[in-house]
């Protein structure tokens, strides 16, 4: 879900206004990015779901925020998983004989 959350142009762009560390609500962040309210709310509610942001309700407004820590982790799976090696698939078994 992390890599399909960054998978979006759209969302890469959204996400970047958070990067500072700043909390913003759907509205702020709707204005920011030049996106409707709805289709930025669907945009971070994708990012939340992918680790990417959270999300911490004050009153009757919901403030996202970039995780940090989750995106630490995140990347630090990522990291070991391009770097460890793989079986040979079956296509590149045949190849080599």
């Amino acid at each position: 879900m992390f890599l399909k959350a960054l998978a979006s142009g759209t969302r890469q762009k959204l996400f970047s206004h958070f990067a500072d560390g700043e909390e913003l609500t759907v509205g702020e962040a709707s204005e920011r990015a030049g996106l409707g309210p709805s289709t930025t709310s669907e945009h971070l509610a994708v990012l939340r779901r992918g680790g990417l942001l959270q999300s911490i309700r004050a009153g009757k407004l919901v403030r996202y925020r970039a995780d940090q820590e989750n995106i630490a982790e995140l990347l630090g799976q990522l990291h070991s998983y391009l770097l460890a090696p793989s079986a040979p698939t079956s296509a590149e078994s045949h190849a080599a004989q």
